[in-house]
């Protein structure tokens, strides 16, 4: 049994890899393959790559960036020992922060195999990712939000007032992100260009991101539209990426031009991934949803995003069947995201033919927040009625800043203090 078939058989029972053909066929299988996965040593992770070098730019990307150096204080471990080590108290934040570079997407994926809820919780919460644009995220004891205001008509009134709502109930340090209905150019830049107008009539201390295609945001970005964030989908295959048309080399060139703008710092991409994108596009070559989705972290690090997140339930019950399976998911992408020094958020969502309900997104949203998740959705009433999705509310991050005793961003906090109202201004309403 090679190394992608182990880390298949070894994985926890979901739907998408039972789909693909590559899930263990019992839970004896399942528990043999995590025993033998257990004594794998870290460096056969190095030498062994799931998918060949020379058919996948990912895998070219893993390798070639590998920091042996900062892989050195680990090298000598199996996975079963790095689990221990890393839930031992010799895993400190000072130590896992060097660490990332040197940990393969491979790596991470295999260590979240043998973890329980609980043990990916407590390691999740040792790694800190923190990043800054006009906001800080992912300092401790900090809760982020993305303010999403999705229309299902782009109608600009419609997200003026849902972006006006949500900044009311403290929503938005992360980024005020719209998903457009529609893809053209034009669409776009009237979005970014209200976007903007309300972030400066308020000295809004955050960003603002169109989330459509990276061709179409690169020509809004050429046409002059104030272009905070560079927005991408992304898997953890060549092949994936391909089926939503991008790659690294044009990654590279949406990066440099976002950075070249010096709108507010170096920290200018924004990705979202998923575990079954591959799958779904039929380009995951045999390795199981969960590692394909680890290696999608690989081509985020490249960039030094802002933000990273999991969309973990939007894909539907064919690849996270159920809400124990979502919740499962959603902590194994932060644990693996943060290990690989990325700063993870997580959108907690279900499609409403999955076998999961709100209760479901309520645990595995507390969850993330005693892992450290750095930011999660603020969704008018949770219901994205644009996308057709159950996500998490503006209420619901109050929740659990309240619960946790968990900040904004700090520059946002400040601005909060100063603006204990925002009034619905007619201007804001074309």
């Amino acid at each position: 049994m090679d190394l992608r078939e182990l880390l298949a058989k070894a994985s926890p029972a979901r739907s998408g890899d039972e789909l693909a053909g590559v899930a263990a066929a019992t839970a004896e299988e399942r528990v043999r393959a995590k025993m033998r996965l257990a004594e794998v040593p870290l460096k056969d992770f190095l030498r062994e790559p799931v998918i060949p070098y020379e058919s996948d730019e990912i895998t070219r990307l893993i390798c070639d960036s590998h920091d042996a150096a900062a892989f050195a204080p680990v090298s000598h471990l199996t996975v079963g020992e790095f689990r221990d080590w890393l839930l031992s108290e010799q895993a400190t934040e000072e130590r896992l922060t060097p660490l990332a570079p040197g940990i393969t997407p491979e790596m991470a994926a295999a260590v979240s195999k043998l973890m329980r809820v609980q043990d990916l919780v407590i390691a999740a919460s040792k790694c800190r990712a923190a990043t800054s644009f006009r906001s800080t995220i992912g300092l401790a004891g900090r809760l982020s939000t993305r303010l999403q205001p999705n229309h299902p008509t782009d109608d600009l009134k419609g997200i003026a007032a849902s972006v006006l709502d949500g900044l009311c109930y403290g929503s938005g340090d992360a980024v005020i992100g719209v998903n457009p209905v529609t893809g053209n150019v034009a669409s776009v830049e009237a979005i970014l260009r209200l976007l903007d107008r309300i972030r400066e009539r308020y000295q809004i201390p955050t960003q603002i991101c169109v989330l459509a295609h990276v061709t179409t945001q690169m020509e809004a970005l050429r046409r002059g539209a104030p272009v905070d964030l560079v927005f991408q989908s992304i898997a953890g295959t060549e092949a994936a990426n391909a089926s939503f048309g991008v790659n690294l080399a044009m990654l590279d060139e949406a990066c440099q031009a976002a950075r070249e703008l010096k709108r507010g710092g170096e920290h200018v991409m924004y990705f979202e991934t998923g575990q079954g994108s591959a799958l779904s596009a039929n380009a995951h070559h045999g390795v199981d949803q969960q590692t394909c989705e680890a290696r999608a972290y690989a081509v985020a690090r490249r960039y030094r995003p802002l933000l990273v997140n999991t969309v973990v339930g939007f894909i539907g019950p064919e690849y996270l069947y159920d809400g124990k399976q979502i919740l499962r998911a959603g902590l194994e992408d932060h644990f693996c995201g943060k290990l690989l020094g990325l700063p993870m958020g997580c959108d907690v969502c279900y499609t409403n033919h999955a076998e999961a309900d709100q209760d479901d997104m309520d645990a595995l949203l507390t969850l993330l927040g005693v892992a450290g998740c750095n930011y999660i959705m603020g969704v008018p009433g949770a219901d994205d009625v644009m996308l057709h999705y159950q996500s998490t509310s503006f209420h619901d991050a109050l929740y659990l800043r309240s619960a946790l005793k968990l900040k904004p961003a700090p520059e946002f906090e400040a601005w909060l203090e100063e603006h204990p109202s925002l009034p619905r201004e007619p201007w804001l309403l074309p």
